[in-house]
């Protein structure tokens, strides 16, 4: 298996393919420099002024808020089942007061003061999500922390827990809507509901941005519905509005603690889908996403579940489902009409999120090479993962399944999701104190707050284990593991292939006297180290003898940062005759298109005829060899991860004809 990547760090010999070191730290502090004095400043701003604000906060609402705006569909609900609430027990006023007021603050103090406020200004030019998160962190520690790594792999993880059920969850309970039409649906609630999620997951590879255009749209007029059906109920119960008192909350939990803990794992609910504020940043922008949050999503939810208590205490046996029973049987095809087109809409933004996280992490070098589609011209953020494709769609299907409702499926939901949250508060007290200067006790004072309420809703949802919640756990635990174990993996290859190497300027000089007969054109030889000849080369050499008249040494460098800029694209340098190094730079965000940077090859100063050009690949396949159990075990799973990996032809998208590869053989 052939790495591209950049060097070594100054505290390992070489990194592996795609490893997350990929660019020099005074490299990347020039290029923040740069940005910072205005070449690249706030790569937003002139989207912004491009597109429209209005159009992006549009926008915004389909992609990043499609998960949070379903959550009125069964967080109250969950909530006053939590508290047992039921046909013999109706919810009393401080009940619904205190639940409401729990909902509402938990949006104000997990969204708004922490994601909309605080984390929505540390972005990695532009970029947000955990994994943007780390490289920061990583960044401004100035070597590689295990402790850190650690934590970005738990959060890519247990992200991929909360994709499975998100879908799931979203379209079951917008499907079981319809029984109360007609109870006689009941039966096929889980056939629809396979139904869609399997035209949902077959479209993808197709992709999304015809019909993503109307996804503002339809979740405007979603968010729209939620505020006005939310109004109409509180002119009922105008008393609904002390729940803006946080004193209910904190009331109804000092006189409950029989319920409290578990209570709070069903509040939680409603700030599912949080995490995508940050990780969508790159996609639309601080400002566009922080107008739809306070200008129309804040608003509406908050309405909607005031309205929903308001419900509930004028016709207690609404309780049962709240949400449906805020409209009445002559509008109710309708409301479930557009909750199924809500909750689809929010199933593909999760979908996209777990296609973006998994080009992250293999950028980063936490899981192989995948094959990556793009899926609209000029749109880096569309694209397609076929083996995350159907394995997500594998894992929705076996929720339904298993579950077979909405509100089983609850009992499985927040952990994923809070345990994400609790491990993002954790990198960004590390940000505070590595990349701003905080001391540590100043930063763990300003997180304390938020953590202290992420920790108890953990683990409150944590006494869910035993009703589902070992699903995302057991998810998390099995990808964190085959990311950790591809990770070491490639440090053992790489760290190997480092003791044999051979370094570029003896060889280069040694080279001037060669009898190695020359042949017309231009070779371009992958490696992972560009002070390293790259292994393929030496072959060539030993079994053929040959050297072309231009030998271009060429590595893909990933950078610690989302995007590239076109002056960091390419960069050439000579290395004396016959060689030349050539250095193309992607970000942790972008798919490497070798071809396509060839353009930016030759602005940099490289000459070559495409015509009489060869690239010459080395495919390194690791052999295990571990000493221990453990570690045989951990080197055969690599092994077989490599397996799975993209052809590197495809992946660096070389011209398949003009492709070269020689094999070898490297224990681990």
């Amino acid at each position: 298996m052939m790495p591209v990547n950049n060097r070594a760090a100054a505290d390992r010999p070489a990194l592996p393919p795609n490893d997350e070191g990929a660019l020099d730290i005074a490299d990347y502090l020039r290029s923040e420099h740069r940005a910072e004095a205005g070449d690249q400043d706030d790569i937003h701003q002139d989207e912004t002024h491009r597109q429209g604000l209005a159009a992006l906060a549009l926008g915004a609402l389909g992609v990043v808020y499609g998960d949070i705006g379903t959550s009125p569909i069964y967080a109250f609900r969950e909530a006053l089942r939590a508290t047992g609430v039921g046909p013999d027990q109706p919810a009393g006023p401080e009940t619904v007061l205190g639940l409401l007021s729990l909902l509402i603050w938990t949006l104000v103090l997990i969204v708004t003061v922490k994601y909309v406020f605080a984390l929505l200004r540390a972005d990695n030019r532009g970029e947000g999500g955990i994994l943007a998160l780390y490289t920061l962190v990583r960044l401004a520690i100035g070597r590689r922390s295990v402790p850190v790594l650690l934590l970005a792999i738990a959060g890519a993880a247990l992200f991929a827990g909360d994709a499975a059920i998100t879908p799931a969850i979203s379209v079951l309970s917008a499907i079981e809507g319809a029984e109360l039409m007609l109870p006689g649906l009941a039966d096929f609630v889980l056939p629809v509901t396979i139904g869609i999620l399997l035209a949902l997951f077959m479209v993808q590879r197709h992709g999304t941005a015809r019909v993503a255009i109307f996804f503002g749209p339809v979740m405007a007029l979603w968010f729209l519905t939620l505020a006005a059906t939310g109004l109409w109920h509180m002119t009922e119960e105008p008393a609904v509005l002390a729940a803006l008192n946080p004193w209910w909350g904190v009331s109804f939990l000092i006189h409950h603690p029989g319920v409290a803990f578990v209570l709070l794992g069903a509040v939680f609910l409603a700030v599912t889908g949080g995490e995508a504020l940050y990780a969508d940043l790159g996609h639309f922008g601080r400002r566009p996403i922080t107008l739809a949050w306070f200008g129309l999503v804040l608003p509406a939810l908050v309405l909607n579940y005031m309205g929903q208590g308001a419900l509930v205490l004028a016709h207690p046996e609404t309780a049962r489902d709240p949400f449906f029973g805020m409209v009445g049987r002559g509008l109710l095809p309708v409301l479930v009409a557009l909750t199924t087109l809500a909750t689809v809409i929010a199933a593909q933004a999760v979908i996209t999120g777990a296609f973006s996280m998994a080009r992250g992490a293999v950028q980063l070098g936490f899981l192989p090479r995948l094959s990556i589609r793009h899926t609209a011209e000029g749109q880096s953020g569309q694209i397609y993962i076929g083996a995350v494709n159907w394995l997500l769609l594998a894992g929705v299907l076996w929720l339904v399944l298993a579950f077979g409702s909405s509100a089983a499926l609850a009992s499985a939901y927040g952990i994923a999701v809070t345990g994400t949250m609790v491990l993002t508060t954790a990198l960004g007290i590390l940000y505070l104190i590595f990349a701003r200067g905080l001391r540590p006790a100043a930063a763990i004072a300003v997180a304390a707050p938020i953590a202290a309420i992420e920790f108890v809703f953990l683990a409150s949802n944590l006494t869910k284990v035993h009703d589902g919640g070992y699903v995302p756990l057991v998810v998390a635990a099995i990808a964190g593991f085959l990311m950790w174990s591809w990770w070491r993996g490639t440090q053992a290859v790489a760290a190997r292939a480092a003791r044999l190497a051979v370094p570029v300027a003896g060889f280069v000089h040694s080279m001037q006297k060669s009898s190695a007969h020359r042949v017309p054109g231009t070779a371009f030889f992958l490696t992972d180290d560009p002070e390293v000849v790259p292994s393929a080369l030496l072959h060539n050499l030993k079994h053929n003898r040959v050297l072309h008249e231009q030998t271009v040494f060429l590595t893909v460098q990933t950078l610690r940062v989302p995007y590239a800029t076109a002056e960091e694209r390419a960069s050439v340098e000579a290395l004396g005759r016959p060689f030349q190094r050539l250095t193309l730079r992607f970000g942790f965000m972008e798919t490497p298109n070798v071809s396509r940077a060839m353009a930016h090859a030759r602005r940099a100063g490289l000459k070559f005829d495409v015509m009489t050009s060869t690239f010459f690949l080395g495919r390194r396949r690791a052999v295990a060899t571990g000493g221990g159990r453990a570690e045989l075990a951990l080197d055969r799973i690599y092994v077989a991860l490599a397996r799975f990996g993209a052809d590197p032809t495809d992946f660096y998208h070389l011209p398949r004809d003009r492709v070269v590869e020689l094999g070898e053989r490297v224990p681990i």
